[in-house]
């Protein structure tokens, strides 16, 4: 039976998660979208406190996600409870936490033990989009040829999250294009290797704390021994593989959307009460204040969403596949934190869409939820192949 309260032993992590994004995170929200592509060095210090969380049993990062040993545990509940304190104080901030980066939960998912313990510490950005395939994962064109001890890398990879900062990217490439999906296999390539070209840095809506760049590989040689996974091509399995990824990042990218939406919600409550305006749970919403409605119907739309990220977390902890839920988190969440957090923006009026308060930040930076990690339109796609039995082929 699934549980979906907090259990007691993470109470702890959530209070310091909660206190990190009190004490940093939050204060500095509004400094940092201003001050876009500048590294917030304070992270730092703040960074090295939550490797102390993980160390001692929990985390609060957007990237280290762990893989099952095989026992029940609670590491990616740990992880989607923490995103959401810290994404209370600023989503964009702690996109920009070493070694927080979705690399890491890449490298997490497919990795070898050897490379579990060679990457152990590095920060890793995560490179999938490219400029002629979008949500399309599987129409990858980055090709990796062998040669020797070596892959030959050559492309060009867009949006990629803590680009320039991290140590290391996870870039996404194919072995064979005639092969289609089950050719795709993911890379580690490290900052400063040769034909690893940084293009630009983009400017963006939200999320401005947070760097995002397009890199181009040109005869990129990254060794064998970087390849996660298995270097066979199986056709039956398609890209499973690396598709483990989404079902431990979507959960995360939810709990993002929840954070974010949590302290818009709690800013309009408070202006709204400061504006005399009551929420009443003991009436019916159409006996209220029209703003009261609202509230309250953003509210519960809220709960699901919250809900559905801790069951697809609770599942991958319990070793239940969990692919159709993580897009039922991912596609709830990003939907909603957007429409809810434009609300907010609407019902507090002025006060809202001027940089007086953080609501216009909020409504900004929740877009992105929506978008990355599979955009919403994919995660509909996915949820109607797994409910009515259809492949891509046959739903598109």
């Amino acid at each position: 039976m699934i549980n979906l309260e907090v259990p007691r032993k993470l109470t702890t992590l959530v209070d310091q998660a909660r206190q990190a994004a009190m004490a940093f995170l939050r204060p500095n929200s509004r400094k940092y979208d201003q001050a876009e592509h500048t590294y917030p060095k304070e992270l730092d210090t703040l960074a090295s406190l939550l490797d102390g969380l993980s160390a001692s049993g929990g985390g609060a990062g957007a990237g280290g996600v762990r893989r099952s040993s095989g026992k029940p545990s609670t590491a990616n509940l740990s992880l989607v409870l923490g995103t959401m304190e810290m994404c209370w104080g600023d989503a964009g901030l702690l996109l920009s936490m070493p070694r927080q980066g979705l690399g890491n939960a890449a490298i997490a998912s497919v990795a070898s033990e050897e490379q579990l313990a060679r990457y152990r510490g590095k920060w890793a950005a995560m490179a999938i989009t490219e400029p002629d395939t979008g949500s399309d994962s599987g129409a990858i064109r980055t090709t990796a040829v062998r040669d020797g001890d070596h892959y030959v890398l050559n492309g060009e990879k867009i949006f990629v999250t803590s680009g320039e900062r991290a140590d290391c990217v996870v870039v996404w490439a194919t072995l064979d294009r005639s092969m289609g999906k089950a050719a795709i296999k993911s890379f580690v390539v490290d900052r400063g290797t040769p034909g690893f070209e940084l293009v630009r840095l983009e400017h963006k809506l939200g999320i401005r704390a947070s760097d995002t760049a397009h890199f181009r590989l040109d005869n990129c040689m990254v060794p064998a021994e970087n390849l996660l996974g298995t270097p066979e091509i199986n056709p039956a399995q398609g890209f499973a593989g690396v598709m483990q990824t989404f079902d431990n990042t979507r959960p995360l990218v939810a709990a993002m959307a929840v954070g974010i939406t949590r302290a818009a919600l709690e800013e309009t409550r408070r202006l709204l009460e400061s504006a005399g305006v009551e929420i009443d749970y003991d009436r019916p919403a159409n006996n209220q204040h029209a703003a009261a409605a609202a509230f309250l119907e953003m509210e519960s739309d809220y709960e699901a969403m919250y809900l559905l990220t801790l069951q697809a977390a609770w599942m991958a902890d319990n070793r239940q596949p969990n692919s159709l839920q993580a897009s039922y988190a991912k596609a709830k969440a990003g939907r909603s934190a957007t429409a809810i957090t434009l609300r907010c923006v609407e019902l507090a009026g002025s006060i809202g869409y001027t940089e007086h308060e953080l609501l216009e930040k909020w409504s900004r930076d929740a877009k992105i939820m929506d978008i990355f990690e599979g955009t919403q339109q994919i995660q509909q796609l996915i949820i109607g192949r797994r409910l009515l039995g259809k492949t891509s082929a046959q739903l598109k």
